[in-house]
């Protein structure tokens, strides 16, 4: 048997020779790069790199070193691209965003519109965002109102939620930003505080019946579950709606799950404050419009991707951010409507869409995604 440190040395050998032609192979693509440059053709050849991946594994006999063989090339070639569109990047060649970068949004003149009845945790948010500024608002019923409104220009602005920390995604509003032309301008993060919520005079012991959206229900579980099993649970599609129906029914039996502020807006008691089971609870909001802007100082970037349905394909962009140093805060991944088992992924990364960086990247991924869409630079 040989020696350890033998085997060590020859290996070191052997990774040396490798690097000498990784660096030869690393100068051709250079010029491949420039080749491409000067006919218009695009860096990522996929029938290319899948031919060479078949005849590279076909030099080999077993089937660990066939899949051994192919995803080796498989990042050689990858880095080899990431090389390729630097190139084209240094060359004048962008993405082009289709966004227009401002000083500074001027809301004086603008109206807003929200989902939900007065006193919704939308409207909370808009006026946390918006507060003064704004020149009105309105509410609609649902979340794709709200977006017909700012896409028939009867709003200028949007706000939507996206995601709450305890519950997760909005689904539904992912689905939207993926079926209207519209960009994320802003965010607003909202502390989610639920509150038991009756009409004057009643008290805790009175109630037998609760009402609120079901979410929040969800997140007020454990103090349900702890200390009034005997309530009659009752979803509702708004929590805001939840006091109003309360308000209107004038029963000490009935009780809502909602803000503060919805007490004060339907003249209600607070019963109890903070019963949600989380104290940490929020909820992160968008704000949306169909004019592509954003701000110069925008340092978060939505994207919007679809992938070829293969392996690897997820590795291949996503390695568009690594090589480029850019830091990935999340990843959503959405079914394709009218297509099974094939997904849609919302990614958002930091950044401006005028770094240097994010070029690179967005030049890549236009390339290797089978569709790309810039949700907004906010």
């Amino acid at each position: 048997m040989r020696d350890l440190k033998d085997l060590r040395v020859e290996i070191d050998e052997v990774d040396k020779a490798i690097l000498e032609l990784f660096t030869k192979r690393m100068s051709l693509a250079c010029e491949v790069a420039e080749y491409k440059i000067s006919t218009g053709k695009k860096v990522y050849d996929k029938a290319r790199e899948d031919e060479k991946l078949t005849k590279l594994s076909s030099y080999v006999d077993d089937a660990f070193s066939q899949q051994a063989v192919k995803e080796l090339y498989t990042q050689i070639m990858s880095i080899s691209r990431k090389k390729q569109f630097s190139i084209l990047r240094k060359n004048g060649i962008k993405y082009d965003s289709g966004f227009v970068s401002v000083d500074k949004f001027d809301f004086s003149d603008s109206v807003v519109c929200f989902q939900g009845v007065q006193g919704a945790y939308s409207q909370l948010a808009m006026l946390q965002y918006f507060g003064d500024s704004m020149k009105s608002s309105f509410n609609v019923q649902s979340w794709r109102e709200a977006m017909e409104a700012i896409c028939s220009s009867k709003a200028d602005y949007a706000v939507l939620p996206i995601e709450n920390s305890l519950a997760g995604s909005i689904e539904e509003n992912f689905d939207l930003l993926s079926e209207y032309n519209v960009a994320i301008v802003g965010e607003q993060i909202l502390k989610v505080e639920h509150a038991l919520l009756g009409v004057k005079g009643a008290s805790i012991d009175d109630i037998k019946t609760v009402y609120s959206h079901p979410k929040a229900i969800a997140q007020c579980d454990s103090y349900i579950r702890n200390n009034h099993m005997d309530w009659d649970v009752v979803n509702l599609h708004n929590t805001a709606v939840s006091a109003m129906k309360i308000k209107e029914d004038n029963d000490k039996s009935q009780a809502a799950i909602g803000s503060t502020y919805n007490a004060t807006l339907y003249d209600l008691d607070v019963l109890e404050e903070c019963i949600q089971d989380d104290k940490n609870n929020e909820t992160r909001f968008i704000i949306v419009s169909k004019d592509k802007k954003y701000q110069k100082n925008a340092n978060k970037i939505s994207l919007c991707l679809e992938l070829a349905h293969e392996p690897g394909s997820l590795y291949r962009i996503l390695s568009n951010l690594m090589f480029n140093g850019i830091n990935m805060n999340r990843i959503e991944s959405r079914p394709i409507k009218g297509v099974n088992w094939q997904y849609r992924f919302f990614i958002d990364i930091d950044g401006n869409l005028k770094d240097y960086a994010i070029e690179n990247a967005l030049i890549g991924l236009s390339e290797e995604c089978v569709s790309l869409r810039i949700l907004g630079n906010y």
